[in-house]
């Protein structure tokens, strides 16, 4: 017997905010695209069916900010990911080597892209690298794959100067560059966040997870997130997301008796913990400072002894969470408009992966059901318009010939059901099948991920959403 499609999903809710749908309606796959969408078709065309009643039909869901690499997040990240209901995600921080490395290991059937991170004694040599410094890691950076570069300020700051030259670098080569906002002045804070926006000095920007910014570290945190919208509003060319959990992620690892990260410094200090090794080892015992561990084929937190026996057992070298976000600027910056009408921020992502806080379905949905956001809306900001910032013209819609990149939800329970890439299945009612990786990469770096064993996603950063307007 011949058939029409591939694949039928039955009965379900088909919410698409670039065509204004929502209705009950079928979907119809063939060759990994999305072949038709109406009511009533014949499930006798389809090789596979699936009844999806009562459960919302979305665009893949894009993770604009997450970590799977071998430095933070690790190889359970996209399982963690395809669980979640994700089917496309940018992993924030690299080395881009490493995570084509665990994704042709470990990969979970996801596309997947990622920036190299921009780290003093790391990647560069110091605090104010050389413009030819940070020429070269660009450059190796798309030839290895990747898309741009990360600079890591809330971390492991660079100077002013090197930062606005770094910024100046990527958008003058039209790559891809982000920013965890925080300065050696500041540190990251709204004040940082504040710094990076005159750094930007109206060039393309994606600002990392702008909740990070608006925890009352130097003003009433309602008053933080209302300076952050003003400087969102005001910037249009910055790209941005938020996240939704309470828990932030940072590095463990200590030298000479301090934490590395100035963000774990200034997270012990939030809880009343010193900022010493001595320090992080009360608040994981305490139950202030949460150890990411692998526990049953995925990360969990951890405090107490066991997470402590952990963190000293890999040498301090482990990632830690913080319960540091309150509540109201989440909601505040995952809904605020500006006056046309557009979102102030982007997008919601998670900074998850293999940090374990991909919430965005479960969190996401509940400000649906709050009705904080539609449908509609909840699909634009986790599908939509990171699919456009990373240049994905064929993701985030459903428009005929779309890439078949689904994700099927329970808003009941405001849980994933189902996840498909390209057509195929990679998630299934908690069981994740999908196997490989798409590398979401440039021409520059086709070649490389190819050689890792990867399908490579070739995208235009100069003409996507990153540059050009949402």
């Amino acid at each position: 017997m011949s058939y029409q499609y591939d694949v039928l999903l039955q009965n379900g809710t088909v919410v698409d905010y670039a065509s204004d749908q929502e209705a009950v309606m079928d979907v119809a796959i063939e060759d990994g695209k999305i072949a038709e969408i109406a009511p009533g078709l014949n499930p006798t065309q389809a090789r596979e069916v699936f009844d999806v009643s009562g459960q919302h039909v979305v665009p893949g869901i894009v993770d604009l900010h997450t970590h799977f690499s071998n430095w933070v997040g690790g190889r359970y990240g996209h399982k963690m990911l395809a669980l979640a209901g994700v089917t496309t995600a940018l992993d924030m921080a690299g080395p881009v080597e490493g995570v084509w490395d665990l994704a042709r290991d470990h990969g979970a059937g996801l596309n997947i892209a990622s920036i190299e991170y921009v780290r003093p004694e790391h990647t560069v040599s110091n605090e104010n690298p050389s413009d030819a410094e940070l020429q070269a890691l660009l450059v190796r950076c798309l030839r290895q794959g990747g898309l741009g570069l990360k600079l890591l300020g809330g971390h492991y700051p660079l100077t002013m100067d090197a930062t606005a030259r770094a910024i100046e670098l990527v958008n003058r080569h039209r790559a891809y560059v982000a920013f965890h906002c925080g300065t050696l002045s500041n540190g990251s804070n709204i004040n940082g966040f504040l710094d990076a926006v005159k750094l930007a000095n109206g060039q393309a920007l994606h600002v990392a997870h702008i909740n990070s910014y608006t925890r009352g570290l130097k003003r009433p945190y309602m008053v933080e997130v209302e300076e952050a919208l003003s400087a969102l509003i005001d910037n249009p060319a910055l790209r941005s997301e938020s996240y939704l959990s309470p828990m932030n992620g940072t590095s463990a690892k200590c030298s000479q008796g301090v934490p590395e990260s100035l963000q774990t410094q200034t997270n012990l200090a939030m809880g009343g913990f010193e900022k010493t090794e001595a320090g992080l080892a009360e608040a994981i015992v305490a139950g202030w400072a949460h150890i990411n561990l692998e526990e049953g084929g995925q990360m969990v937190l951890a405090t107490g002894g066991k997470a402590l026996a952990h963190w000293r057992a890999h040498d301090t070298d482990t990632t830690v969470s913080f319960k540091v976000n309150p509540a109201e600027p989440r909601l505040r910056l995952a809904t605020a408009k500006r006056p046309s009408g557009a979102f102030a921020v982007d997008c919601l992502s998670t900074d998850g992966g293999g940090i374990p806080r991909n919430v965005i379905v479960p969190m996401g949905l509940a400000l649906v059901k709050l009705q904080a956001l539609t449908m509609k809306e909840f699909v634009q900001k986790t599908s939509y318009n990171p699919a456009r910032i990373l240049g994905l013209t064929q993701k985030g819609h459903f428009r005929p010939g779309a890439d078949a990149d689904i994700s099927v939800l329970n808003l009941d329970v405001q849980a994933p059901v189902m996840s498909m890439v390209g057509g195929r299945l990679i998630m299934h009612k908690g069981f994740v099948c999908g196997r490989g990786s798409q590398a979401i990469t440039t021409e520059a770096g086709a070649a490389f991920v190819k050689e890792k064993g990867l399908h490579p996603l070739v995208v235009d950063v100069a003409e996507s959403g990153f540059y050009r307007p949402l």
